[in-house]
């Protein structure tokens, strides 16, 4: 079985540091992003098992981060945060929080917590195939990073992997042009444009996209992309 996979969200750098290697101390893959922009980013390219996420950081805070990502998957979310209020707690539960701890906490109440989230995670897939969504005749593996359409695999690149499991984790939602860009090629390219409209021509032939009738890919002028609700 592969091993699990854990994100650490945080700006902090010693910090992150410390619970990167208490994780791989423990035998988890650990992942690591330091704003919100980058963990949407690695959690659409990696699919990580669990993310500890902080709450005040640059950019994009670990709230919205985390209703972001609950609206592409269901990755539980183990929230940190020095804003210890109850109602800050509340707000974190709201934003879609698995759990959420205070800080300063201790490496060994995270490792507990992080183990019961990963438990919880594995029961609740059950005998059934986890990381695997249906969108009609498509099927996308994110295991094996594969789709597969009318039971054949598509021969997919990296990049167009990428930008179909980003659509297909928000079907049903639109999704904005930068936010795409973010996730599938990096900040450094959110105003190129070009780029996108160009992938999402590759992705619709080889999914056999009418681009003025969609049966996947549909476009939301002025806005960005929105995959099929399923």
């Amino acid at each position: 079985m592969r091993t699990s996979r854990v994100l650490t969200v945080e700006d902090d750098t010693a910090l992150a540091s410390v619970i990167r290697l208490s994780l791989r101390g423990l035998g988890f893959e650990s992942l690591a992003a330091s704003d919100g922009y980058e963990a949407l980013r690695v959690a659409c390219r990696d699919h990580p098992d669990l993310i500890i996420l902080d709450v005040v950081m640059p950019r994009l805070d670990g709230l919205e981060t985390c209703r972001r990502i609950k609206q592409m998957t269901d990755i539980p979310v183990l929230m940190v945060s020095a804003l210890t209020s109850e109602k800050d707690v509340i707000r974190g539960f709201q934003a879609g929080a698995d759990d959420y701890m205070r800080k300063p906490f201790s490496l060994a109440e995270l490792n507990a917590r992080v183990r019961a989230l990963l438990r919880a995670r594995q029961r609740s897939s059950g005998p059934g195939r986890p990381g695997v969504l249906r969108n009609q005749n498509l099927e996308l593996d994110l295991a094996r990073r594969r789709a597969v359409l009318d039971g054949r695999v598509l021969d997919l690149t990296s990049t167009e992997y990428r930008l179909l499991s980003c659509l297909m984790q928000r079907a049903g939602s639109a999704v904005s042009t930068e936010e795409i860009l973010s996730t599938v090629w990096g900040d450094d390219l959110r105003s190129q444009t070009g780029y996108l409209k160009v992938y999402i021509c590759y992705l619709r032939k080889k999914l056999g996209d009418d681009r003025r009738n969609p049966t996947f890919i549909h476009t939301v002028r002025g806005v960005g992309y929105m995959f099929r609700a399923p």
